[in-house]
Parts: structure tokens; C-alpha cells; sequence
């Protein structure tokens, strides 16, 4: 695994992410599948960054990191539970279910979540539909 980070171009808002190799960041980047969360664009590349030196007799550090994991972990889940009793689940439907509800200006129409391609949402966006990704933790993760 290394860590690479990155920054926006058009925002130039930096952030990190991990890949599985640099090959990896490579290919992803080929594929336009590195998008800015911040304001969606597809121009990320590297940032200059400093080496990161772990140290294993830290404990205390990697205890408070485990548990801000945990937190967050905690935070989603709580999302993720909010959304799944007030919204309806579309599945792979959901670039089509979110034109619909666009165009047809469907009124007191129930949010709905489910799935969608980096594409279907950047078409979305391009047709002036708002739709948002968030973290999504399997119930079967640890």
C-alpha cells in the first residue's frame, strides 16, 4: 500500500488517499475514476508530500487512532440507519429514479438512496441534479 497526496487542480483542495501501488494511482488516473469530492473534477494529480515514518513503540497514537476510527465508524453507521428508515432504496436504479423525480417534479416524493456509477452521477450533475455521495459500511465489516 502507499499513500499519495493529492490535489485538486480546479479547487486546490488537497487530501490523501492510499492505493495499492503507484501503478494503481496510475491506472485510475487513466480511467478518470480520481474525482475531487469537493467540487467533482476529474484534475487531481500528485502533490508534493513528506515521507511518513511509522513508529511502533507509539502505542498510545495508534490506540487514539483506532478509536477515532471507531467514532467514525460509529457516525456513518448512524447516517446509514437514518437513511435506511427514512428513504426508499432504489438499488442500481438510481440514476434513472433521481430523472425521474427531476423532470417530472415529483411533489411530497420520498427521498430515495441506492447505487450509481461516477459516470451516472457526473451526468447528473452536468443535468443539474443534485446527488451526493456518502460512505457506505457493509454490515458485515468488522
Amino acid at each position: 500500500m502507499i499513500k499519495f497526496r493529492l490535489i485538486c487542480k480546479d479547487c486546490e483542495i488537497t487530501f490523501d488517499s492510499w492505493f495499492s501501488s503507484s501503478n494503481e494511482y496510475e491506472k485510475l488516473k487513466k480511467k478518470n475514476f480520481l474525482i475531487c469530492y469537493i467540487c467533482s473534477s476529474l484534475n487531481i494529480e500528485k502533490a508534493i508530500m513528506s515521507p511518513s515514518i511509522f513508529v511502533p513503540n507509539d502505542d498510545y497514537k495508534i490506540e487514539k487512532q483506532i478509536q477515532k476510527q471507531k467514532e467514525t465508524k460509529k457516525i456513518i453507521s448512524k447516517y446509514q440507519d437514518y437513511i435506511k428508515k427514512n428513504f426508499y432504496y432504489v438499488g442500481e436504479n438510481f440514476a434513472y429514479e433521481a430523472r425521474s423525480a427531476h423532470y417530472q417534479k415529483k411533489k411530497g416524493l420520498k427521498g430515495f438512496y441506492g447505487t450509481a456509477t461516477k459516470n451516472d452521477l457526473k451526468e447528473l450533475r452536468e443535468e443539474g441534479i443534485e446527488a451526493e455521495i456518502i460512505p457506505w459500511i457493509k454490515d458485515n465489516m468488522n
